[in-house]
């Protein structure tokens, strides 16, 4: 018996909202980048995109338990000598909080052209409002 691989140009896309209010930030992206990787569908194959497209919003009333908020510290480097920042998510939850939860799914997908394109897949949004009408989205509950 042969093995399904599925192929890119028969994939099915579906799209899906999540409301992320009262949501704790490393579980709702766990659960998205499963969707936008295609691990939820049973055609799942590894070196296609399979996933599907991802919608949240109310990202500003995400939580973050303990004393996260707080202590925690997005780290990144620009690339010059003395380049490394530290950027706490205190900070980053007041300015930007789509900011934190794109942080969060593009560290659980693959490190590679295909996870380049999956995080494309998703679309944040501070409020409650989106403007994707047009692709009738489906309401994913966690």
């Amino acid at each position: 018996m042969k093995s399904f691989m599925a192929k890119t140009n028969e994939v099915e896309r579906k799209w899906y909202v999540i409301d992320a209010e009262d949501k704790v930030l490393g579980r709702l992206a766990s659960e998205v980048s499963k969707i936008l990787s295609g691990k939820n569908k049973p055609i799942y194959t590894p070196h296609v995109d399979t996933g599907d497209f991802v919608i949240i919003i109310n990202a500003d009333k995400v939580k973050l338990t303990g004393k996260k908020l707080e202590q925690k510290t997005h780290f990144y480097h620009t690339g010059y000598p003395g380049g490394d920042k530290h950027i706490p998510y205190k900070r980053i939850m007041e300015e930007k909080p789509e900011r934190a939860i794109e942080i969060a799914v593009k560290g659980m997908l693959p490190k590679s052209s295909l996870g380049r394109k999956m995080i494309k897949k998703m679309k944040v949004y501070r409020g409650s409002e989106h403007n994707h009408e047009a692709q009738k989205p489906e309401i994913y509950e966690l």
